[in-house]
């Protein structure tokens, strides 16, 4: 069983990065610059989708911490992939009579007569067959799903961050072509904090 990264989250003010690391810790960062009277625009993003998200700053640091503390788990569970200990007992067999499994999902599946005929014969039936036909193609694509995944995040950091700097667009079409050498070049001139965050989000094994 593996433990996945931490989820972090990082503070802009204008194009200078002033905080990463946890949602508490930008969420002060982010109260601290808006009274200081930052120049801004002063912007979170989570660094998991690249999405910048809204924080409630208001009243004192104590009552800003607990509120964050609420709001991290929320998002760090809206986020959380399945365990893969699930989806071993979710495809290990039919389920004997009583309750569903818990996190078992029903919805409608449409398919050909011969399609489900092929999985009624299937160990388990079609349930069981599915289940596995799925977890396989995720294990045979996740290296293209990591890349895509980091190519979006990078992109919507970037319409936020760059959409206005030099190269924005030849950037962008090298960075969903996988052309790290190309997308790279293109920010090279990009003011630093930017050009290093969106390198970090654009990278499929951070």
């Amino acid at each position: 069983m593996t433990n996945a990264a931490p989820h972090t989250y990082s503070t802009f003010d204008g194009h200078r990065r002033i905080a990463s690391g946890s949602l508490q810790s930008n969420a002060l960062a982010f109260k601290r610059a808006l009274e200081a009277g930052a120049a801004g625009p002063v912007l979170v993003f989570d660094d998991g989708t690249g999405r910048t998200i809204d924080l409630d700053t208001s009243g004192t640091e104590a009552a800003v911490l607990a509120r964050t503390a609420e709001r991290a788990a929320q998002l760090e569970s809206a986020a959380q992939p399945p365990g893969e200990n699930d989806d071993a007992a979710d495809i290990a067999g039919p389920r004997g009579r009583g309750r569903p499994k818990l996190g078992v999902v029903s919805r409608e599946v449409t398919l050909l007569p011969r399609h489900w005929e092929w999985l009624a014969a299937q160990p388990g039936g079609a349930s069981v067959a599915l289940r596995k036909l799925v977890e396989q193609a995720r294990r045979d694509n996740a290296g293209k799903d990591r890349s895509r995944l980091a190519s979006e995040r990078a992109y919507h950091f970037m319409v936020a961050m760059a959409g206005d700097l030099p190269g924005f667009e030849e950037a962008a079409r090298a960075l969903f072509a996988g052309d790290v050498a190309g997308f790279a070049q293109q920010i090279a001139a990009w003011p630093v904090d930017v050009r290093e965050h969106a390198l970090r989000l654009a990278d499929s094994n951070a």
